[in-house]
Protein backbone atom coordinates (compact mmCIF):
# COMPACT_ATOMS: atom_id res chain seq x y z
CA UNK A 1 0.00 0.00 0.00
CA UNK A 2 1.11 3.41 -0.36
CA UNK A 3 4.04 4.75 1.74
CA UNK A 4 2.85 8.68 1.70
CA UNK A 5 -0.03 8.58 -0.74
CA UNK A 6 -3.25 6.91 -1.72
CA UNK A 7 -3.54 7.00 -5.54
CA UNK A 8 -5.59 6.22 -8.62
CA UNK A 9 -3.70 2.98 -9.15
CA UNK A 10 -4.20 1.82 -5.33
CA UNK A 11 -7.86 2.68 -5.86
CA UNK A 12 -8.62 1.00 -9.02
CA UNK A 13 -6.23 -2.32 -7.37
CA UNK A 14 -9.43 -2.20 -4.24
CA UNK A 15 -11.99 -1.70 -6.77
CA UNK A 16 -10.86 -4.91 -9.03
CA UNK A 17 -10.47 -7.06 -6.00
CA UNK A 18 -13.04 -5.68 -3.71
CA UNK A 19 -16.15 -5.38 -6.07
CA UNK A 20 -14.94 -6.21 -9.45
CA UNK A 21 -15.82 -4.57 -12.62
CA UNK A 22 -18.30 -3.72 -15.37
CA UNK A 23 -16.90 -5.35 -18.00
CA UNK A 24 -18.36 -2.21 -19.99
CA UNK A 25 -16.01 0.03 -17.73
CA UNK A 26 -12.30 0.17 -18.74
CA UNK A 27 -10.71 1.27 -15.64
CA UNK A 28 -7.20 2.14 -17.42
CA UNK A 29 -8.99 4.89 -19.30
CA UNK A 30 -9.08 8.23 -17.67
CA UNK A 31 -11.80 7.72 -15.05
CA UNK A 32 -10.25 10.08 -12.24
CA UNK A 33 -13.38 12.55 -12.57
CA UNK A 34 -16.35 9.93 -13.50
CA UNK A 35 -18.52 8.93 -11.41
CA UNK A 36 -18.90 5.77 -9.24
CA UNK A 37 -22.27 5.27 -10.78
CA UNK A 38 -21.06 5.22 -14.27
CA UNK A 39 -18.23 3.19 -13.46
CA UNK A 40 -20.46 0.49 -12.52
CA UNK A 41 -20.00 0.70 -8.90
CA UNK A 42 -23.23 1.61 -6.61
CA UNK A 43 -23.41 2.39 -2.85
CA UNK A 44 -22.92 -1.09 -1.81
CA UNK A 45 -19.78 -1.72 -3.47
CA UNK A 46 -18.35 1.74 -2.47
CA UNK A 47 -18.81 0.54 1.33
CA UNK A 48 -16.87 -2.82 0.65
CA UNK A 49 -14.46 -0.47 -1.09
CA UNK A 50 -14.28 1.93 1.88
CA UNK A 51 -14.24 -0.91 4.28
CA UNK A 52 -11.07 -2.41 2.33
CA UNK A 53 -9.70 1.04 2.33
CA UNK A 54 -9.82 1.44 6.24
CA UNK A 55 -8.43 -1.74 6.72
CA UNK A 56 -5.84 -2.13 4.49
CA UNK A 57 -4.74 1.86 5.53
CA UNK A 58 -5.74 1.47 8.95
CA UNK A 59 -7.61 5.00 8.87
CA UNK A 60 -11.59 5.65 9.46
CA UNK A 61 -13.36 6.90 7.13
CA UNK A 62 -17.21 9.06 7.89
CA UNK A 63 -20.06 7.13 6.22
CA UNK A 64 -21.59 11.06 5.39
CA UNK A 65 -18.21 12.12 4.05
CA UNK A 66 -17.55 9.17 2.36
CA UNK A 67 -21.31 9.05 0.65
CA UNK A 68 -20.48 12.59 -1.26
CA UNK A 69 -17.54 11.24 -2.71
CA UNK A 70 -18.96 10.82 -6.44
CA UNK A 71 -15.82 9.81 -8.10
CA UNK A 72 -12.17 8.68 -7.82
CA UNK A 73 -10.76 12.15 -7.42
CA UNK A 74 -12.61 12.60 -4.62
CA UNK A 75 -12.69 9.63 -2.90
CA UNK A 76 -8.78 9.82 -3.29
CA UNK A 77 -8.84 13.38 -1.68
CA UNK A 78 -10.75 11.70 1.15
CA UNK A 79 -8.50 9.06 2.29
CA UNK A 80 -5.42 11.41 1.74
CA UNK A 81 -6.99 13.59 4.09
CA UNK A 82 -7.19 10.62 7.17
CA UNK A 83 -3.13 9.82 5.96
CA UNK A 84 -1.14 11.82 7.82
CA UNK A 85 -3.55 11.42 11.33
CA UNK A 86 -2.91 8.11 10.05
CA UNK A 87 0.98 7.73 9.93
CA UNK A 88 1.06 9.62 13.31
CA UNK A 89 -0.47 7.16 15.39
Amino acid sequence: MPADAFTLEHLKTILREGAGTDESVDLDADIIDTAFEDLGYESLALLETAGRIERELAISLDEEVLARARTPRELIDLVNTHLPAARAL
